[in-house]
């Protein structure tokens, strides 16, 4: 009687432990595909290193060991991959939460007023002397034409005149901002 081939012995053996081993890498893996691939690699690496082992190896117990192997590798992945993403999702979260806090205290009068001031001294510091004077007495002060016009002995028209200059060129440099000022009228 002859005796099996290698490869019919091989054939056997993948017949009778396929489904078997298939089912147990599934039950770990729970992705059928996976399982069926970690089963033909690990036969495959069998056939590949038959010759290195001793005659009384336990086959099937080797194969068995070699999937075990590759579904540990795969299982240790999968929890490298969801420690990543949940760090990586803790991050995001973390920063949007500071974006929203952030937009949430962010109020919009008090960073153009700030803006607006810084802009309107610089314009002011810009100003002629006795333009500069005048307008502060008038818009600050809250002094009539009249009274600047006697405190500097002017006339109530010159008055007007670097009333009516500081204006115009408070205008030219908060051109950007009147659009802005439209908003929250």
């Amino acid at each position: 009687m002859n005796q099996p081939s290698e490869i019919e012995q091989f054939n056997q053996l993948f017949a009778k432990y396929q489904n078997r081993f298939i089912h147990f890498a599934y039950s770990y893996v729970r992705d059928r595909t996976i399982a069926e691939d970690f089963v033909m690699e690990s036969f495959m690496y069998y056939w590949e290193h038959k010759g290195t082992l001793a005659k009384d190896s336990n086959i099937p117990a080797y194969i068995l060991v070699t999937i075990k192997n590759k579904a540990l590798n795969y299982l240790h992945h999968i929890e490298i991959v969801d420690t990543a993403c949940v760090r990586i999702k803790t991050h995001s979260q973390w920063e949007l939460d500071t974006r929203i806090s952030r937009l949430e205290a962010c109020n919009p009068e008090e960073l153009f007023s700030k803006e607006i001031k810084e802009l309107v001294q610089k314009t002011l510091d810009r100003l002629p002397i006795q333009t500069r004077k005048i307008f502060i007495e008038s818009r600050v002060n809250n002094k009539s034409h009249k009274e600047i016009a006697q405190m500097y002995a002017l006339s109530t028209k010159t008055v007007e005149f670097h009333i009516s200059k500081a204006l115009k060129t408070l205008r030219v440099s908060l051109k950007d901002y009147l659009s802005v000022f439209l908003l929250f009228l």
